[in-house]
């Protein structure tokens, strides 16, 4: 699909919710940039930028990254790459960060996948990773063409210690705390579309079918 008019989305939803399986779709089918928190942040620190050190020295205290400096990092992206329609995924995850977002940009939509936590459980579990590049395999939905190694380098995966299943229920716990008032704060804004399921490949066409639906009135605007 052609964009006649600059397209700013987000993608909220909880570790194992299918997020990082939905972006991909979503840049590939309407050909948005897809900008990740985690993958600036991973960039961000080997680079040893300021705010990279800044910020590998909260983690390696076991801090969480400020506000305003997670802020800075995305906003210093999203200006780095000018006039582009746009998938942000992994931020907001603060009101506060929210905030920030929305005084330099105006959002089109939220989209937040609502995925059971029991199913979420269940993936996650099964879930294991390429370390150096941040790739996910799933031994249930997604697994690698040659199992225990990475697709691209042939290097071992690994099971995250976040991985395992108490971890997992905490993280999911304080997802949800952290991220529902963020959740209140774009839905009183009318910009918030949740699309609830357990499978991806069923809660896709859903989240297709309602961008094709967005982008062709927005485009209509313009027209």
């Amino acid at each position: 699909m052609v964009l006649l008019k600059i397209f700013r989305a987000v993608i909220m939803g909880p570790p194992g919710s299918g997020k990082g399986t939905v972006s991909a779709r979503i840049t590939k089918s309407f050909g948005l940039k897809h900008l990740s928190s985690g993958d600036i942040l991973r960039a961000n620190i080997n680079a040893k930028t300021e705010l990279g050190l800044l910020m590998k020295s909260c983690i390696d205290q076991g801090q969480l990254v400020p506000d305003d400096v997670m802020s800075r990092l995305i906003l210093s992206d999203l200006r780095a790459i000018g006039q582009s329609s746009w998938l942000l995924d992994g931020f907001p995850r603060t009101v506060n960060q929210a905030e920030a977002l929305d005084d330099a940009y105006s959002l089109d939509t939220v989209i937040n996948l609502n995925v059971p936590f029991q199913t979420i459980k269940q993936r996650l579990t099964s879930r294991w990773t390429h370390l150096p590049s941040g790739r996910v395999y799933n031994t249930d939905f997604n697994p690698p063409k040659v199992p225990g190694f990475d697709d691209v380098t042939g290097e071992p995966l690994v099971q995250r210690d976040d991985d395992t299943p108490g971890t997992v229920t905490r993280r999911l716990k304080a997802y949800e705390t952290q991220t529902e008032p963020v959740l209140e704060f774009y839905r009183s804004k009318g910009v918030l579309e949740t699309f609830s399921g357990t499978e991806t490949n069923k809660i896709w066409p859903h989240v297709e079918a309602f961008l094709r639906q967005k982008l062709s009135s927005v485009n209509q605007d313009v027209a």
